[in-house]
């Protein structure tokens, strides 16, 4: 599992509405309920939000990348969003997230979610890359920048 291929149809929100946590996590499981990319919705944001109270996913300059194992997913499905005015995600370094990865990987198949997870971290370290992102206007600009080669 490529990060570009897990990527490539991912169904992007470039102005989330929530301002919570939580509410950023359900908006982008729906946003993917909504492309039908999930078999079972409530288990997909439950296996999330468990996840994210076990430890929180808010990285650090303005990255947030939530994510949880279910077995009701065959592959990694991921959604992005992007919020301007950023939100408290308990962030190592304090910074309110902006950009946000959402993934959900299957069960009992660790090495795509750990790879999807470390791919989209490294390419996020990039300040470059973030700026792009949050420079961009379109959905499609969004997916082409996270799946360059």
């Amino acid at each position: 599992m490529t990060l570009a291929r897990a990527l490539t149809n991912s169904p992007v929100a470039l102005g989330l509405k929530s301002d919570s946590k939580e509410a950023i996590i359900t908006e982008l499981i729906d946003l993917l309920d909504r492309a039908g990319r999930l078999p079972d919705r409530d288990a997909a944001l439950a296996a999330v939000l468990e996840r994210e109270r076990k430890m929180s996913t808010g990285m650090q300059h303005g990255i947030a990348i939530p994510h949880g194992k279910t077995d009701t997913v065959n592959e990694v499905v991921a959604a992005v969003g992007i919020r301007e005015s950023g939100i408290d995600f308990d962030s190592i370094d304090k910074i309110p997230a902006t950009i946000f990865i959402l993934t959900v990987s299957p069960k009992d198949r660790s090495g795509p979610h750990i790879r999807f997870l470390a791919e989209i971290s490294r390419l996020l370290d990039n300040n470059g890359v973030r700026n792009r992102i949050m420079n961009a206007r379109t959905d499609e600009e969004i997916i082409a920048i996270l799946t360059e080669e």
